[in-house]
């Protein structure tokens, strides 16, 4: 499974590099705190797949990286994606680095 820090997405965004960012924590998550991804809660990922790019890389995350792992490996299982990367430590790793 390919992964990404948070400091390597900020360089994507800071060089406003093509990328997809996935967040797939639940509503009330993604209204509390979120880095700018499309909403697509875990248990509706399969159901959503037809939102999801295949021709950039695709950046999923959740809070600490662990549902995010279970999406892209559900994703991978069912689809041929080749290009979803985890976000490693999730937001609580964002805000470690760039919020505090």
């Amino acid at each position: 499974m390919h992964s990404i820090t948070v400091k390597e997405l900020k360089q994507k965004i800071d060089d406003a590099e093509e990328h997809q960012l996935i967040d797939v924590r639940e509503d009330f998550e993604h209204e509390e705190f979120n880095i700018g991804g499309t909403l697509i809660p875990l248990h509706e990922i399969a159901q959503q797949v037809d939102k999801i790019y295949t021709d950039k890389p695709v950046i999923v995350y959740c809070r600490k990286g662990i549902r995010s792992q279970i999406a892209i490996q559900r994703l991978q299982e069912k689809f041929p994606f080749t290009n979803l990367y985890n976000l490693i430590g999730g937001t609580e790793a964002w805000k470690k680095h760039f919020e505090g």
